[in-house]
């Protein structure tokens, strides 16, 4: 028998070194746009959000959309539930300024504009904002049918979305008084959220076969159902941690480039994880029949661990105990370390991120 070829996040159709590549240039003529207003931008490019200063007040700002999991919700035909992601993909990068988000614009593109189709993703985009307390003032719905494909014709879509929340300049969170030895406590995600789910589908569609309907023992369930359940909303937790006097000096949303997300934090610290929780099944299929290696899965998925607060070692069990309070699954993972190169050390499966990916 022919073995088959190991997949990556690359040999599934996404090209992170050529996005990177492309941002840069992008990035270069929007930078150019904080100089039309001098000083109201407070951050430069590359953090989760960035912090306008609207006379005094910090206006925090994000967008974000749910990628080809709305494949998925096409896919089982069921739309009810994306608009949470959609909700939660913007409001938890939005924390991780020190924001507390308030309220998010809708953007949806459609084939034909079915009120079936509409209404459900209404009622998921309603679900999100009651979760993350924000509200949803307005939006737009585009019929661009020469545009947008879908799996079922006149019923492919997307959305995306603008969160804005409020946060005091002289609390900006961007993880610069980061020191040696604070703890990085992390928060257990709901499964691969929004992200990775081009790979996951060439994983399990394309290579295995598989049916969307297909029930999987190890997870209990369908793949359909494990792919489309919604990307955990952290709001609630990380507001209080925030605002009851902890000492947090970061936090990171973990999305596309997994943990490395923690390395966009300013102080030159590296981050010691070694003690991870167990991977979640979803994690390991996707890395056995795939054939992904640990350096892809790392990059490309959350792994279990959905947000992460680096916060002072004395006010751990504090925050253990808000986020028990708001029925969220918490792990102390590891520690800061001395490290002008900022890089992330996984030592359970000796890989060390550093800039844009992981190796061993």
């Amino acid at each position: 028998m022919t073995e088959k070829p190991s997949m990556s996040y690359q040999t599934a159709g996404v090209d992170s070194g050529q996005k990177d590549q492309a941002m840069q240039r992008l990035g270069n003529w929007v930078e150019r746009s904080f100089d039309l207003r001098p000083g109201e931008v407070k951050l430069p490019l590359g953090y989760f959000a960035n912090v306008i200063d609207i006379g005094g007040i910090g206006l925090a700002v994000s967008t974000d959309g749910v990628g080809t999991k709305i494949i998925v919700a096409e896919m089982l035909e069921k739309y009810d539930t994306v608009g949470i992601d959609c909700v939660a993909m913007n409001v938890n990068d939005l924390l991780c300024v020190g924001a507390e988000p308030l309220a998010l614009l809708d953007y949806i593109a459609v084939q034909t504009p079915h009120a079936d189709l509409l209404e459900s993703l209404a009622r998921g985009l309603y679900r999100g904002a009651e979760l993350a307390r924000v509200t949803i003032p307005g939006g737009e719905i585009a019929q661009i049918k020469e545009m947008i494909n879908g799996v079922r014709d006149g019923y492919g879509f997307d959305l995306v979305a603008t969160c804005v929340g409020k946060v005091p300049l002289d609390k900006i969170l961007i993880g610069q008084d980061i020191a040696e030895g604070d703890t990085v406590i992390g928060l257990r995600s709901s499964g691969v959220h929004s992200n990775g789910l081009t790979l996951a589908r060439r994983v399990f569609f394309e290579r295995l076969g598989w049916k969307i309907d297909r029930f999987v023992p190890e997870l209990g369930r369908t793949i359909g159902e494990e792919l489309l359940e919604p990307t955990r909303i952290y709001v609630h937790e990380a507001v209080e941690m925030m605002q009851s006097g902890l000492r947090v000096k970061a936090m990171a949303h973990i999305t596309s480039t997994g943990l490395l997300n923690l390395n966009r934090a300013a102080a030159p610290m590296g981050y010691m994880l070694d003690k991870l929780p167990e991977t979640p099944p979803i994690f390991r299929l996707i890395q056995h029949e795939g054939g992904v290696g640990p350096e892809d899965m790392y990059f490309t998925y959350n792994m279990g661990i959905g947000f992460c607060v680096v916060i002072d070692p004395k006010d751990v069990e504090a925050a253990h105990e808000i986020a028990r309070k708001h029925n969220s699954e918490s792990f102390t993972i590891g520690h800061t370390i001395r490290d002008p190169d900022k890089k992330v050390y996984l030592p359970e499966v000796g890989l060390v991120g550093f800039e844009d990916k992981f190796s061993r």
